[in-house]
């Protein structure tokens, strides 16, 4: 493999000058491809089918030899597009690589900086600014990229299927059904790819070795049938909102933020233990605190404990509320109800499923003066812990480091889900995966002025190729 030719092609695609993937990035920006949680009409307004035609087109340009592209829809489900790539010659194995992203999109979320927009692609200091460069657009390119530099410089590959779904910021609801009905096609899966994570700078590659879990769902504490003047009722009439809290008592200790419940607790693994303590000083959080703003662990001021409650611990986050009139309009009111939608990220062991059984059961059973407590609109999804590395991709990863960074890589754990892997590691228990992106501290993912960092992508791609060539060649 010529690694010069390898470099040479990833450049080239990613150029500002005239680079293929750059400019057919740019065009996916202008799509507003909102994901289906944030336009309930998508099948009407056929944004996400736009979308997928756009990345499906540049897939069928890039001439790969032997490849092909559908698009799979199952009934009243997001489409998935694929792109199949036939393993070269020199490939030693009859496994199947899976590279995965997504298409679809967080909405605006706010007003931009001027001279950008959501769906305005703007490429300015090295950057690619609008909605869904690097979350997840940019991966459709970077895998092409990365199949047309192997087979421009001599490089293998094993059979490999780029899976792109359009679900991912809706939780991936529709991503297991198209896993079901793939699976005979994939056939026997033993790398997985995944291009829709970050790192902690903008240096090295980083893997996520872990991600956390996540359950969700509203909470409505119901005190009366109609609002009553609060001269009337209060005192007679506990406030709702006085009952939420103390429902939230029952599973969150509020000056320490820890969780309460047994079935959203865990033990963290000692190579995760390993992986924190080596990254170091790197994964120090970087936040927009305000003045005089402390971090919730302040029993210690060591960054791995920090970065062990962002990735081994559950949370819980208020994240909307309803029955609350505006500060403006609110009155003496005794309101009738209270709703907050509860976000809890999990261990990425903790089974889902049970802790929200968890949860519905404590906060449901006998409330507070026999007040009417409803969970609904829930939703779950398990985390995912990495498989230990094989030695083929041991000694990628290191190759890669000095050779495409200059710098040794570092693995490190994510708060956020994505329910793509806890699917695909529990339907391939024994495949390796890279879970990698070009993404890092200040990128604006799911907010105003989201951006793409270039070389980053540049080098992440590169990585990709020669990770996917040691594969073949294991």
């Amino acid at each position: 493999m010529d690694t010069a030719v390898i470099r040479e092609t990833v450049r080239g695609r990613w150029s500002a000058d005239s680079g293929a993937a750059l400019e057919g990035l740019s065009r996916l920006v202008e799509i507003p491809a909102l994901s289906p949680s944030f336009d309930a009409e998508w099948a009407a307004t056929r944004h996400l089918h736009a979308a997928v035609d756009h990345v499906r087109t540049y897939l069928d340009a890039c001439g790969l030899p032997g490849a092909s592209t559908e698009v799979v829809e199952l009934p009243g489900r997001t489409p998935v597009l694929l792109l199949d790539v036939p393993a070269t010659g020199t490939a030693r194995t009859d496994e199947t690589v899976v590279v995965y992203g997504h298409l679809d999109k967080q909405p605006a979320a706010g007003e931009w900086s001027a001279g950008l927009g959501p769906w305005t692609p703007v490429v300015k200091d090295g950057r690619l600014y609008g909605r869904g460069a690097g979350d997840d657009g940019y991966a459709a390119y970077a895998a092409a990229t990365a199949l047309e530099a192997l087979h421009a410089g001599g490089g293998a590959h094993a059979r490999t299927v780029v899976l792109l779904e359009t679900c991912e910021e809706s939780g991936s609801r529709d991503l297991g059904a198209y896993l079901e009905h793939l699976r005979p096609r994939l056939g026997e899966v033993g790398l997985v790819v995944c291009l829709d994570t970050s790192g902690a700078d903008y240096e090295r590659l980083w893997l996520a070795t872990s991600l956390r879990g996540m359950v969700s769902f509203d909470l409505t504490v119901r005190v009366l049938t109609a609002g009553v003047h609060s001269g009337h009722a209060s005192g007679f009439v506990p406030s709702s909102f006085r009952i939420l809290r103390e429902l939230l008592d029952r599973v969150e200790d509020p000056r320490t933020g820890r969780l309460q419940l047994p079935e959203l607790v865990t033990e963290v693994p000692a190579d995760r233990l390993a992986e924190v303590h080596a990254a170091g000083d790197a994964l120090a959080p970087a936040l927009p605190l305000v003045d005089g703003m402390r971090y919730s662990r302040t029993d210690t001021a060591e960054v791995a404990d920090l970065v062990l409650a962002n990735t081994w611990s559950t949370t819980m986050s208020v994240t909307g509320a309803d029955g609350l009139p505006s500060l403006p309009e609110a009155g003496n009111v005794l309101r009738p109800y209270t709703s907050v939608k509860l976000s809890f990220r999990l261990p990425p062991t903790v089974d889902a499923d049970t802790a929200l059984a968890a949860l519905t059961r404590v906060l449901t059973t006998d409330p507070p003066f026999g007040a009417q407590v409803e969970v609904s609109r829930t939703d779950a999804a398990t985390g995912w812990n990495a498989n230990p590395r094989a030695g083929w991709l041991e000694s990628a990863l290191d190759e890669v480091g000095t050779e495409v960074f200059g710098l040794p890589w570092r693995a490190l754990g994510l708060g956020g889900t994505i329910p793509f892997l806890g699917l695909f590691g529990r339907a391939y228990p024994d495949a390796q995966f890279v879970v990698t992106g070009p993404r890092g501290p200040g990128n604006n993912a799911h907010v105003p002025d989201e951006w793409l960092h270039l070389e980053q992508t540049e080098r992440v791609t590169e990585a990709v190729a020669r990770i996917i060539d040691a594969h073949a060649r294991a």
